[in-house]
């Protein structure tokens, strides 16, 4: 460990393709960073995401050092991705977007199992049917 913790951040940023500019040289440029060291190990592995967002939490230690945990893609991007919209509703309680079923529900729970506060697959799930409702999707039981 590199001492004591003076930041974390969380960014949104497009797997595999983070570049110096905004948002993450503005953000790790304040912070004192060097920004190469972040954006080469980062596209190496979020690759895979292809310019999809993910998102990532940087902890900065007191002597300039820092590491980083990809959390991959936010859950209303997958859900978004899932029933092929561009966004959610603005008014969700009254305009509906969209419909989503409770296979795609439990599908993306079982991706973000680990980063939720649930017990289990059902609580996950309900995590992410909450999400979706907030967003104006309804959910098919």
């Amino acid at each position: 460990m590199a001492g004591k913790v003076i930041g974390n951040l969380k960014l949104r940023i497009p797997g595999g393709k983070a570049t110096a500019g905004p948002p993450v040289g503005s953000t790790l440029g304040q912070w004192g960073l060097n920004m190469m060291d972040f954006i080469n190990p980062f596209n190496e592995a979020t690759k895979e995401f292809n310019g999809k967002n993910v998102i990532v939490h940087i902890k900065v230690y007191e002597d300039r050092t820092f590491d980083w945990v990809c959390l991959g893609q936010p859950v209303d991007d997958l859900i978004r991705e899932k029933i092929k919209i561009t966004k959610g509703s603005g008014k969700p309680n009254l305009e509906k977007v969209g419909k989503i079923s409770r296979a795609d529900i439990e599908e993306i729970a079982k991706i973000k199992m680990d980063q939720l506060n649930a017990i289990d697959l059902e609580g996950a799930a309900k995590v992410i049917a909450g999400t979706a409702r907030s967003m104006g999707v309804v959910v098919e039981d």
